[in-house]
């Protein structure tokens, strides 16, 4: 076990009173309870919040139907023929 290290926080009433109902429900020290919400709470920090990710979901809305619609074969053409063009000066005609 790792070496416990005492510390001193204000909390509010009903967070209190859930400590110490889950921790009488569980038959564990209100501390270990504490411990076990903070892991837990530290593993699940890096996930996006409803609001960040209702944001970032609007912003894929909003971008994807810009992204033309090309088939693969074109898009491959298109890329063969710019690399050719830059092995050999410069295209011959517009790209489209």
């Amino acid at each position: 076990m790792a070496d416990m290290v005492k510390v001193t926080y204000t909390l509010d009433d009903e967070t209190v009173q859930r400590i110490r109902r889950v921790a009488a429900r569980l038959g564990k020290p209100q501390s270990q309870v504490v411990r076990e919400a903070v892991k837990d709470y530290e593993a699940h920090s890096d996930r996006l919040s409803d609001d960040e990710r209702a944001r970032m979901l609007a912003a894929l809305d909003e971008l994807l139907p810009k992204i033309p619609l090309r088939k693969q074969a074109d898009v491959d053409a298109e890329v063969a023929e710019i690399r050719r063009a830059r092995r050999h000066g410069g295209r011959k005609h517009r790209a489209e």
